[in-house]
Order: structure tokens, then sequence, then C-alpha cells
């Protein structure tokens, strides 16, 4: 599956969090969410991008999104993450990868010459109307929060008019 690009309609998302409450993306229209897939809680890539999440978090909320994170990981590893780090976004549970799949983010992967199917990082910015207004392919770890806030402010400034 290839992923969207900016303009293209967001993938629906129906998923669990870790009290098995399910988030839909057609629920938050009318606002803006930030949704990033990694590839395993508290692994040192995917902490330092959490927590780049979590201390923005602020900002982006003052901005009307809600940020959340995804991955295959399933309810008490997510639980166990958001407690170790004080992370108050929702992770949700893609352990069938089907959501990760229609996003473009499941795809082949190589690590130390074996060959493996997995979460290749990336993000994306979904807008009131529930398309994709920025995609990111392939993400740094390292200020991603920061691309996404910054991007976030120049899409609410530019929708105002």
């Amino acid at each position: 599956m290839t992923m969207p690009q900016a303009g293209d309609a967001a993938p629906e998302i129906a998923l669990p969090d870790e009290h098995g409450t399910i988030h839909r993306l057609s629920d938050r229209r009318g606002s803006w969410t930030v949704v990033y897939f990694y590839p395993k809680d508290d692994t040192p890539g995917c902490t330092t991008e959490a927590c780049g999440f979590r201390d923005l978090a602020a900002e982006i909320r003052a901005l009307d999104a809600d940020i959340w994170g995804i991955s295959p990981d399933g309810a008490r590893s997510h639980a166990a993450f958001r407690a170790k780090f004080g992370l108050a976004f929702p992770l949700l549970s893609d352990e069938d990868h089907a959501v990760a799949e229609a996003y473009g983010a499941w795809q082949q992967k190589v690590n130390y010459g074996k060959t493996y199917m997995g979460i290749v990082r990336s993000s994306f910015l979904v807008d009131p109307d529930g398309a994709i207004a920025v995609a990111w392919p392939k993400v740094r770890a390292e200020g991603h929060a920061g691309e996404v806030l910054a991007a976030l402010g120049r899409a609410c400034a530019s929708r105002a008019g």
C-alpha cells in the first residue's frame, strides 16, 4: 500500500487504547489529529519520539490537535510505556497492522542482513475535514515533534486566512 499524501483522504482509524476505548478518526472531524506510527514501545528511537510529543503536547493541544501514537504493541505494553514516560496522549494498538498498512507504514525492512515486515516510522497531520495536511515518511525521531508542531501552526494559520 502506498503512503497517503497531502490532500488525500485520511484512511479511517478505529483502534483501541490500553483501556480498550476505541479511537475513531472520523470522530475527530472538526479538529486536527497528529497520527504517528512507531515500531515498538520503550525502545530508544520510539522513546525519543514519544517524549518529544509529550514535551510539546500542551502546545499541540492549544492548536486544537490531538496526538495519537500507533504501534503493533498490545494494551499492556502501551500502558507500561505511557506510565514510565508520563505520556498524556493515547497509544493505540494496531496488532494486526491493518491501519499501518492503510497508511503505507507497514513495509519491508532490512536490519543486519535480515529482511522482515515492520513499521516504518512515519507521521501524518490530519486536518479537520479528514484529509492529510502533511505526511512525513521515514521520520527521524529526534526533533520530529517540533517539525510537526511547526507544520500544525502553519496549517492552522493558512486555514484561518
